[in-house]
């Protein structure tokens, strides 16, 4: 009998470090995405200003810039939004310092980790697309 009551405790000790362990290296993927990808948003505004001075041509590649310009803006936008609606959802103690989050905060983490992986690939592909439209290589 004693030894069920060890292997419980030990269980429920050991169970509660494995979730605890899981929700902090999640929060951690979900801001190193997130700081990946903040460095490029002057990258998304100077693109922009190229682009808009090259707007003015009426022709199909001007409509193309047109079309490039509004994809990075509207991946500028998507970055503000979302890390407004990631504040709304989660602490800084719970961001920053591990602290254990509810059921309902979780299924949230999940959301916010696909969101922003999503977000992610929205603002590369738009970098890459204005580079191409203007030619920049690396």
């Amino acid at each position: 009998m004693r030894i069920l009551m060890v292997l419980a405790v030990f269980t429920l000790f050991f169970g509660s470090s494995c979730k605890e362990e899981k929700e902090t290296s999640q929060m951690k993927e979900v801001m190193a995405i997130h700081d990946e990808v903040m460095p490029k948003m002057s990258q998304l505004g100077d693109l922009v200003g190229e682009l808009n001075s090259k707007e003015n041509d009426s022709t199909e590649i001007g409509l193309k810039y047109m079309e490039a310009r509004k994809e990075l803006q509207s991946a500028h936008k998507s970055m503000m939004d979302w890390m407004q609606n990631f504040g709304n959802r989660f602490d800084p103690d719970e961001i920053l310092n591990g602290k254990e989050l509810s059921a309902q905060k979780q299924e949230w983490l999940d959301e916010e980790e696909k969101k922003v992986k999503d977000l992610k690939e929205e603002i590369n592909a738009s970098i890459a697309n204005a580079k191409e439209l203007l030619g920049i290589t690396e």
